[in-house]
C-alpha cells in the first residue's frame, strides 16, 4: 500500500500523523509513505528526522479578518493544488490522509479531484476551517470526540481516536520517578504547560511551592525552557523540597505519564488522547488563545464524563490549584472514579482503527 500523509502548523497535527505512520510501519513494513508539508513548518524538521520521504509545497493559512493577504492565499492554494497533483501522479498513492493544518487543503483537495480515496483526521472537538472545507470532498472524516461529528456530514464520520494514544500504552513504570530523585511509593502530580510553558500556570505553581513542600504527594513540574530558571530559583528559596522536581523538558514523556497519578495541563487534543488512553485523572487549564476556544470544548468533553476537572485561566490561583489537587489526590474513591471515567473515554487502538478506515475507503 502507498499512503500520502499531510499535516502541519502545530505539533497537534504532526505528532498524530507520525504516530500513525510508525504504527503502520511496524505492522505492515512494506507500506510506502510520502509526507507533504511546508518547508517552513515544524513538519519539515520532525518528519525528515524520522527518515520519512518528504515533499514541500508553498501555502499559507486564511486570515479570519478581511485581508488582501487572503487573495495571495487563494492564489497559493490553486498553485499548491497543481503541485500536489503532480506529486500524486508521480507517487500513485492508494489513499491520502490529512491530519490538520492549512497545508492539508491543497493536498487532500487535489487527491479528491483525482478520485484518490481521501480521509481527514480531526483531533479537536471543534474543527478548523481547513477540515470543514475538506469534509465536502473526502470519503471519510475520522474524529477523536463524539461532539466533533456534528460539524461534518453524518454519513462520513467515524470515531477513531488519536493515534498518539497508541504510543503511550504500556506497563506502569515507577523507575522514572526514582531517576528524577522522587519516591516510587508516593502519589505523584505532573504539571505541564506545553513545550513553551504557560505563564499563568507558572505563576500559580510558584505561589504554591511552600505549601506543596508540606504535602504527602510529590510534584513534577515541566516548566518549558522559558520559565525554567525562574521556577528553579523559587524552588531554591523554599529549600529545594524533596517532593518537588522541576525540569524544562521531559524527552520520554510517555514513560513519565505511565508513572504519575494526576496530570495538570492545557487541553490540547494530543495530551487528552494520551491521558485518556492511560486512564489518568486530570485538572485541565484550557488555553484561551486558541481558535474557536476549542481547548475549553475539549476539556468539557472530559469533565462531563467525570474524567477531569477544569480550571479556567482567569480563575487560576495558587490556593485554587492546591484545593483542586487535594480534592482528587487525597480522596481515593474520587481518584478511582476519575480513572475509570478517563479509561472509558480512551481509544488506545486509534492507529489500528484509522488504518482500517484507510483499507475500507480503498476497497470501496
Amino acid at each position: 500500500m502507498k499512503i500520502v500523509v499531510s499535516g502541519g502548523g502545530t505539533g497537534g497535527h504532526i505528532y498524530p500523523a507520525l504516530a500513525l505512520i510508525r504504527t503502520i510501519q511496524a505492522k505492515h513494513p512494506n507500506t510506502e509513505f510520502l509526507y507533504i508539508g511546508t518547508e517552513k513548518g515544524l513538519e519539515s524538521k520532525l518528519v525528515t528526522r524520522e527518515n520519512i520521504p518528504f515533499q514541500s509545497i508553498q501555502i499559507t493559512g486564511i486570515k479570519r479578518s478581511i485581508s488582501l493577504e487572503n487573495i495571495k492565499t487563494f492564489i497559493r492554494f490553486f498553485k499548491g493544488v497543481k503541485d500536489c497533483k503532480r506529486l500524486l501522479k508521480s507517487f500513485k498513492p492508494d489513499v491520502v490522509i490529512g491530519t490538520g493544518g492549512y497545508v492539508c487543503g491543497p493536498v487532500v483537495y487535489a487527491a479528491a479531484k483525482q478520485k484518490i480515496p481521501t480521509i481527514i483526521h480531526e483531533q479537536n472537538s471543534i474543527p478548523g476551517l481547513t477540515n470543514k472545507f475538506l469534509s465536502r470532498y473526502v470519503n471519510k472524516v475520522a474524529t477523536c470526540f463524539d461532539s466533533a461529528g456534528e460539524f461534518f456530514p453524518k454519513e462520513k464520520v467515524v470515531l477513531t481516536g488519536n493515534p498518539r494514544a497508541s504510543e503511550v500504552i504500556g506497563e506502569q513504570n515507577k523507575d522514572i520517578l526514582q531517576s528524577l530523585g522522587l519516591s516510587a511509593n508516593k502519589k505523584t502530580v505532573l504539571i505541564v504547560g506545553g513545550s513553551r510553558g504557560a505563564r499563568p500556570i507558572n505563576e500559580a505553581v510558584i505561589k504554591s511551592l511552600a505549601e506543596f513542600a508540606e504535602k504527602p504527594y510529590q510534584i513534577v513540574y515541566v516548566t518549558g525552557e522559558v520559565h525554567f530558571n525562574e521556577v528553579e530559583k523559587e524552588v531554591s528559596l523554599v529549600g529545594k523540597p524533596e517532593n518537588i522536581v522541576v525540569a524544562p523538558f521531559i524527552h520520554n514523556m510517555p514513560d513519565l505519564l505511565r508513572g504519575v497519578d494526576l496530570v495538570i495541563s492545557r487541553a490540547g487534543a494530543t495530551t487528552l488522547a494520551e491521558i485518556t488512553a492511560l486512564g489518568l485523572p486530570s485538572i485541565l487549564i484550557p488555553s484561551p488563545y486558541v481558535t474557536n476556544n476549542h481547548q475549553e470544548k475539549n476539556a468539557s468533553a472530559l469533565t462531563e464524563k467525570g474524567a477531569a476537572t477544569m480550571l479556567l485561566e482567569n480563575n487560576l490561583t495558587g490556593p485554587q490549584l492546591i484545593k483542586s489537587i487535594d480534592e482528587i489526590l487525597l480522596n481515593d474513591e474520587k481518584i478511582m472514579k476519575m480513572k475509570k471515567a478517563a479509561k472509558g473515554m480512551g481509544i488506545p487502538d486509534a492507529s489500528d482503527r484509522l488504518f482500517k478506515v484507510m483499507q475500507d475507503v480503498i476497497e470501496y
